[in-house]
């Protein structure tokens, strides 16, 4: 439904987006992470048909973005960051307008209208101004316009931004819901909505794509740094020097305690399974091992590891090259 091949912006000197390709599936909801200026919003503007590439294609429903943009805009749905309301309009007549505008026939105006009122849960205030509105019910009213002419793919720019846990709750499973009839493509820094709503994760860092891959296959791919937990009986000094010296782990250190145990997260070499050896070092070494835990990568890790570890490497290039 949506391919994108080598997409790249720039901006004078400055890319904001670096040969960027992926695939979205029909009735697939792709979570879209990055932090701030990795080029997220630019490529969600260029597949919206607000902005041109500067090289590369970006093709949704076979229509490419460039040379077919009416097409591609007959079958997207887009939330921007900032709903793009009117806040001296009340709600019911500002979706009337925007049914008008997206070429939703006459007919089918008013049910459209209705539905999507009923479906963002803003029917309450379907009478209010625009303005009048609290945060969390303007974005309900602009994801209420993303989908009022059945789009084949809605393309959602934090559509979660300033809701309370009760309308999150709700907006997530309107996306879900909306999954499976419709290819959604979902940008949001709120990770855990990530791994409770999106099929698949594209991570993109620097104008550039990271990682690509359900949460799950992430975070069984970065397994490695701080994947053991383990509870010992025994005096620290010891114990720590004893799993340090265990072949393939590179750092071990002290989460908590109780009762005389102690709690220690132990992080391995990527790849290397050092339960066995671990689990035999503490008993050989005198020390009362009370557990061993294999612990995965929450997205939240993920997400940092891919995103901050090429900087941090970078920056100790640089301070071993001056030294």
């Amino acid at each position: 439904m949506i391919e994108v091949d080598s997409l790249t912006k720039r901006y004078g000197r400055a890319t904001a987006v670096d040969g960027v390709s992926f695939r979205v599936e029909k009735g697939e909801i792709l979570g879209f992470l990055g932090p701030n200026g990795a080029g997220k919003t630019t490529t969600m503007r260029i597949l919206t048909c607000y902005l041109p590439p500067t090289q590369g294609t970006a093709r949704v429903g076979g229509y490419d973005v460039f040379e077919q943009p009416m097409e591609v805009r007959r079958r997207v749905g887009y939330l921007p960051e900032t709903p793009p309301l009117y806040p001296d309009m009340e709600v019911h007549d500002y979706l009337d307008f925007c049914a008008k505008i997206k070429g939703v026939a006459a007919r089918e105006r008013e049910a459209k209208v209705g539905a999507a009122i009923d479906k963002c849960r803003v029917g309450d205030v379907r009478t209010t101004l625009i303005g009048k509105l609290s945060k969390g019910y303007r974005q309900r009213v602009g994801v209420a316009q993303a989908i009022l002419h059945n789009p084949d793919v809605l393309i959602l720019d934090e559509p979660t931004a300033g809701l309370d846990p009760k309308q999150i709750i709700e907006t997530r499973e309107l996306i879900r819901g909306l999954g499976g009839d419709h290819t959604v493509i979902l940008s949001t820094h709120i990770l855990p909505e990530v791994q409770l709503t999106c099929g698949r994760v594209l991570i993109i860092n620097e104008g550039r794509v990271v990682a690509e891959d359900s949460p799950e296959n992430l975070t069984r791919r970065l397994k490695g740094a701080g994947t053991l937990r383990i509870e010992v009986r025994g005096e620290e000094n010891a114990v720590l020097a004893t799993v340090r010296a265990v072949p393939g782990i590179l750092a071990a250190h002290v989460r908590g305690g109780h009762d005389e145990a102690l709690v220690i997260d132990v992080e391995a070499e990527a790849g290397r399974d050092v339960r066995s050896d671990l689990a035999g070092a503490v008993v050989t070494g005198g020390h009362g091992l009370l557990g061993l835990q294999q612990m995965g990568m929450s997205l939240e890790e993920i997400f940092l590891h891919l995103t901050t570890t090429d900087e941090t490497e970078a920056a100790g290039a640089a301070e071993a090259k001056e030294a």
